[in-house]
């Protein structure tokens, strides 16, 4: 919009410029040049253009404060406005989920610097008062190494499988986001499009999906579409702000649930004090059409969760120090979740970054003749229970949870010698960070107590930003296990895993 302010601006550059040249052109004398004195006066002139510049900006700015404060708001930052976590993992993993939208700049400044880069959120191709549209990728190169374990594995019913044991380079993991929000700075969305380059070939290796979002206050925020839920803190949208790079501790894979279609709210209950509750269509949708599914909602999660020293955890609370806290941040918190799942909606064996209900020798409670009968199950209820905690301070950090699962109302056809299942482990993760936001180092490690084995592991892993920012990570990690119930291309261990597998990531992310 063409405003009297600009063309007062446009009208004195015009004329300070052409002051400046006739000035210039006055004080020229007959004979050789004053070359010094042309390129002092020269200097002068671009430092009065400059100053013009700065002064049309500010006018700019001041423009289009008013046009907003007479034609409608625009998003103003305004941290209670996110999801308190954001939208965990990827696939969805590093997306986010309607994050706080910053302070807005000029129109003219982001068009004339082609987008705007904000660190941790991503480049704004769009910000109007009209709305905003934020781009922000994340990849991965993996080098991974499983040539140390051992090459067969053996079950608790004496089934024996030869492992397929991996050395190799993959470009991991490729997500693509677009979020922001239009006509209404409470009416959010994110699309995504993503996709695991190790599972190609399988179904589902590209994702397309996203989710809508309606921010009533603080208190009360409503999304639907492709959600995580809140089953453990991992899933509680603190993903990529892991120890591990785009991996877990394998309790906390063999617990937790995924993503899933759904609906679910979000919001500050009092000062320091959140919650998010989800009720979707199952544990794990991915590779999973609608036909699969059985009628009705049939799985709910909800997360509380408490910071009582500082209010905050850092970046979407994750794990690790990388803000270097001078006073003890703390996080407590607590996840609940209950499934009724059927055969018919699992993925199938080897899909990725999804989940399946195993007992903890590895064996998928779904899978005909699983437990030594021609019986299978077709149903079963998936009920678990997590509590976390932790301390951040000075680059320092110590985070564990503790899991319970029940998985029992077994619907069957023909004989089981099983009516429940119970299992319970922990994880333990601890960091430092001897550069500060460069050289992170780290162990992380779980078991499982089950009635099918007692299964475990232990990270010992190296984290290095060389650029001491957020946006390049390198990461260096060996990884023990100790006969490992979780796995798949997607992850650096495959199920049955026995030994040492070694992994080295270069993470982009902006």
């Amino acid at each position: 919009m063409t405003t009297p302010a600009r063309l007062l601006g446009t009208a004195l550059a015009g004329l300070a410029v052409s002051a400046g040249a006739g000035q210039a052109a006055a004080q020229v004398s007959p004979g050789p040049p004053d070359t010094a004195r042309i390129e002092r006066e020269l200097d002068e002139i671009n430092a009065m253009r400059r100053d013009l510049a700065r002064q049309m900006q500010a006018l700019d700015a001041r423009v289009d404060a008013l046009e907003t404060e007479l034609h409608g708001p625009v998003a103003t930052a305004d941290a209670a406005a996110a999801s308190p976590a954001e939208l965990a993992e990827a696939p969805p993993a590093q997306a986010q989920e309607f994050p706080a939208l910053p302070v807005p700049v000029s129109p003219t400044q982001t068009a004339e610097a082609g987008g705007i880069y904000e660190p941790g959120r991503g480049v704004v191709l769009m910000r109007r008062p009209q709305g905003e549209l934020v781009f922000s990728p994340f990849t991965y190169a993996r080098y991974i190494n499983q040539t140390a374990l051992e090459p067969t594995y053996t079950d608790a019913f004496g089934r024996t499988t030869r492992l397929h044991l991996r050395e190799d380079v993959q470009l991991q993991k490729v997500t693509l986001n677009f979020l922001g929000w239009i006509a209404d700075p409470r009416l959010r969305y994110q699309l995504y499009v993503w996709t695991s380059n190790t599972s190609q070939g399988l179904g589902a290796q590209v994702v397309v999906a996203g989710n809508l979002g309606w921010r009533f206050n603080e208190h009360f925020s409503l999304g639907a579409g492709i959600g995580s839920l809140p089953t453990t803190r991992s899933t509680n949208e603190t993903f990529p702000f892991w120890l591990r790079n785009d991996n877990r501790t394998i309790a906390d894979e063999y617990f937790r649930g995924s993503y899933t279609s759904g609906i679910w709210a979000w919001g500050e209950i009092t000062d320091k004090l959140y919650y998010r509750v989800m009720a979707g269509d199952n544990l794990s949708q991915l590779g999973v059409d609608a036909g699969q599914l059985a009628a009705g909602l049939n799985t709910v999660s909800g997360a509380l969760w408490w910071m009582p020293t500082t209010g905050e955890y850092g970046l979407r609370s994750g794990f690790g120090d990388w803000e270097g806290h001078d006073k003890a941040a703390t996080l407590f918190g607590v996840n609940v979740s209950r499934s009724r799942e059927d055969a018919e909606e699992q993925p199938g064996q080897n899909a990725f970054e999804n989940v399946q209900l195993r007992i903890s020798d590895g064996t998928r409670i779904f899978q005909p003749g699983a437990f030594g009968t021609e019986g299978q199950i077709r149903r079963a209820t998936y009920e678990m229970l997590a509590m976390n905690g932790g301390v951040k301070y000075r680059g320092f950090s110590l985070d564990g949870e503790y899991y319970w699962r029940w998985l029992d109302d077994f619907k069957t056809i023909g004989d089981i010698p099983f009516d429940r299942f119970f299992d319970h482990g922990f994880q333990l993760q601890a960091s430092a960070m001897p550069v500060h936001q460069t050289v992170q180092v780290y162990a992380s490690g779980s078991k499982i107590f089950g009635e099918f084995g007692d299964p475990s592991d232990l990270a010992l892993g190296l984290n290095w930003w060389p650029l001491s920012r957020q946006e390049l990570k390198l990461n260096g990690q060996a990884l023990w296990l100790d006969r490992s119930p979780v796995g798949n291309n997607a992850l650096p261990y495959p199920v049955g895993g026995d030994g040492w597998t070694f992994t080295t990531d270069a993470v982009l992310k902006f």
